[in-house]
């Protein structure tokens, strides 16, 4: 591949991708919690990392509480192992516990490295579906061991089977004893402490508001959790907080009405991106926007409000500011089901640009943005940057008067197939470092 200044094989110079140590390493998802896949699809979604839930689950994050005998029957679980594994725990403690999501730490101890911190979904068809583990590792060791919870036997105390089966093979992996407290979970699960709320449940059911997530949240308001909802709140507006919450509505709500779209991993993936572009110094200094396009988390409007002020697209986008009342280049970020193990789908909308590693129809020219550049490490942050920072590099330049209809959604997807083709078997071309 020549310099980026050049082409090869018709195709514009192009970017390698990022080092590994690069973009900000955000944790990655993984795990198993049944035989199925997110809405009825099953097995693994790649080779390297799986992350699969029981058929029919809706998608990750999702707040709908258990409801009839499998929420009084899940309290009592809940309960059971906050006795047991409380947050002073020496090996395992239930950082966060409620009806639809679970939070867990595992503490190998010294020489161990840090906590192994497990997130568990649980849908409102508890326990006849199975909760939907992940784990924040890239670990294929910790992937084996949520993906082997789908052996465990179904039963009305599923939640406590799983997480037997989680501290025992972890106490292995980490070469430990088996940790005493662990056979506590098969003792009879302790009483309702009040059947007030289990008597005409189907009453109170349609009486129920709309945000029933701070009313499932039982026992857990004296200390707020570690991975609590306060904490995740943290240094995010109001208004982008208002976005959260009706991504979540949305998703209840899609869940209702059978029209589940998207993936358990990917959800889970793209609203952590979100809160942590929301609370980044980057975002909130005006650096970029980002918008939901038709409130849909798989696809993005991203703005670049900033470039470098002594680059020539910088002062391209003042007279365009003059011209047509807009000083932004426009971006649009699609992600698929398997994100973020597959990188996501960008091009450039708005305005037409030479230069700057931009393709027909509005394609760029990464490597980081191909399957062989990728890693599920890169955060959507980091890649907004990269990209504002490879066209001011690339020397992209606005094009007054250009044909706008030639940027198209369809035209990108024909160049990206283009250029993937040509690097599969040309491969990429790093300039040396005085070429940057």
């Amino acid at each position: 591949m020549p310099r980026p200044e050049g082409g090869m094989g018709g195709v514009a110079g192009c970017v390698p991708s990022l080092p590994a140590a690069g973009p900000s390493r955000p944790p990655s998802w993984c795990g198993v919690g049944g035989r199925g896949g997110p809405g009825g699809r099953g097995g693994p979604l790649d080779g390297k990392m799986q992350r699969a839930g029981p058929g029919g689950a809706g998608p990750g994050g999702a707040v709908l509480a258990a409801a009839g005998p499998g929420r009084a029957l899940l309290r009592r679980e809940l309960r059971l192992l906050e006795s047991i594994f409380h947050r002073g725990h020496e090996r395992f403690r239930i950082a966060r516990a409620c009806p639809d999501e679970l939070g867990c730490e595992f503490l190998p101890g010294p020489g161990g490295g840090g906590p192994v911190r497990i997130h568990g979904n649980i849908t409102e068809s508890y326990p006849v579906v199975p909760p939907i583990w992940s784990v924040e590792s890239d670990d294929p060791n910790l992937a084996a061991i949520l993906e082997r919870l789908a052996d465990v036997k179904k039963g009305n105390t599923l939640l406590l089977q799983h997480l037997k089966r989680i501290i025992s093979d972890l106490c292995k992996l980490y070469n430990l004893p088996q940790h005493p407290d662990v056979e506590m979970l098969d003792q009879p699960l302790p009483a309702e402490q009040s059947t007030q709320e289990d008597v005409s449940s189907e009453e109170e059911d349609e009486e129920m508001p709309e945000d029933t997530e701070e009313l499932d949240h039982y026992e857990m308001k004296e200390e707020e959790p570690v991975e609590g909802k306060k904490a995740e709140d943290d240094g995010i507006g109001k208004e982008n907080l208002a976005i959260l919450e009706k991504i979540k509505k949305n998703q209840r709500q899609d869940y209702l009405n059978g029209a589940v779209s998207g993936s358990v991993q990917a959800t889970d993936r793209l609203m952590k991106e979100l809160r942590d572009i929301y609370r980044s110094a980057s975002f909130k200094g005006g650096n970029y926007a980002v918008e939901l396009v038709n409130d849909s988390l798989y696809d993005w409007n991203v703005k670049l409000l900033k470039v470098d002020e002594d680059s020539a697209l910088h002062s391209d986008l003042q007279i365009l500011k003059e011209k047509e009342g807009a000083d932004f280049i426009l971006l649009n970020f699609t992600f698929k089901d398997n994100f973020p193990f597959d990188p996501p789908f960008v091009r450039v909308v708005s305005p037409v640009l030479s230069g700057g590693y931009v393709l027909g129809g509005g394609a760029i020219c990464m490597e980081l943005l191909t399957k062989q550049g990728w890693s599920s490490a890169y955060s959507v942050e980091s890649v907004i940057m990269q990209i504002s920072a490879t066209l001011v590099k690339g020397k992209a330049r606005v094009q007054f008067g250009a044909n706008k209809n030639q940027y198209s959604l369809t035209r990108a997807q024909q160049s990206y197939k283009s250029l993937v083709q040509i690097h599969e078997k040309n491969g990429w071309y790093t300039p040396p470092k005085e070429d940057g």
